[in-house]
């Protein structure tokens, strides 16, 4: 049986993040990829100079041509920058009563531009987050979908994810990547909270500026790991160490001139 994952999300047209990254991902690590485009970003290593969102019937259609044809074992969700984009998908979900969702909540972009609409947010909490196997925020996401400040501890790391938990989702990865203010700022590390016990994953902080996509590719590679058969702490750690390992090639790498890409095949690439 070949294992199949599909990604929701945006395309990124220097392929360093959304569709490219997760496809990359999905086939660095043995799975068939498999995609629903919401919008299309211009977008490089240094920002995001337009989006031309994909019309909500349109994504529907793709969802249906998918899910009609393919055993579709997990489902990455990322960019959705619309209500009406988000209201497709989440029909299309129920439709097919889809399993595996990991959902990773993308409202601002590496560079700092923001990928979500402001009156998107609602609906994303409404229609998709009680849908989601696991939610994956970052320290900036987590904080505009709790409405706190951002955490500084990962004490209250765990309490906003917590609040997120509440929302609906079995589990909550919140992702401390972005906490180098508290700690000593030597590992990064991520919280998977669910009903039960926090479980924590922790790798060394590396330093590169070439971290763009990182949450694309480690969303992608927890839907990856589950399409496998892999239980949801079991597929996490897999990500954890495969994008560590990814951010720890990615300056064998010369991509653009601002924050460069993940190196999603250091597995398999040759360089001399």
């Amino acid at each position: 049986m070949t294992a199949i994952a599909v990604t929701v999300a945006g395309s990124d047209s220097s392929g360093g993040a959304g569709i490219q990254a997760d496809l990359k991902t999905f086939a660095a690590l043995g799975v068939y990829g498999a995609s629903v485009l919401t919008a299309l970003t211009a977008q490089n290593t240094q920002g995001v100079t337009a989006i031309h969102d994909v019309p909500a019937d349109f994504i529907a259609a793709q969802i249906d041509a998918v899910f009609t044809d393919l055993d579709v074992a997990a489902v990455k969700i990322g960019m959705l920058s619309q209500v009406a984009a988000i209201t497709a998908v989440a029909a299309g979900l129920k439709k097919y009563k889809a399993k595996n969702i990991v959902l990773d909540p993308v409202m601002v972009a590496t560079s700092g531009d923001r990928l979500l609409a402001q009156e998107a947010v609602a609906a994303l909490i409404r229609d998709l987050i009680p849908r989601a196997l696991v939610v994956t925020p970052n320290l900036h996401e987590a904080a505009a979908l709790t409405g706190a400040p951002l955490a500084r501890t990962e004490q209250d790391m765990e309490a906003q994810a917590r609040e997120i938990l509440s929302l609906g989702p079995r589990h909550v990865l919140i992702k401390g990547g972005h906490g180098t203010d508290f700690g000593d700022g030597a590992d990064s590390v991520d919280l998977l909270v669910g009903a039960g016990d926090v479980v924590r994953f922790s790798a060394p902080r590396i330093a590169t500026k070439n971290t763009h996509g990182t949450g694309c590719t480690l969303s992608s590679a927890i839907a990856a790991g589950l399409a496998t058969g892999l239980d949801l702490t079991s597929a996490t750690r897999a990500a954890k160490d495969y994008v560590t390992a990814a951010i720890a090639a990615a300056d064998r790498l010369h991509v653009g001139h601002g924050h460069g890409p993940l190196n999603h095949f250091y597995r398999t690439w040759r360089f001399t």
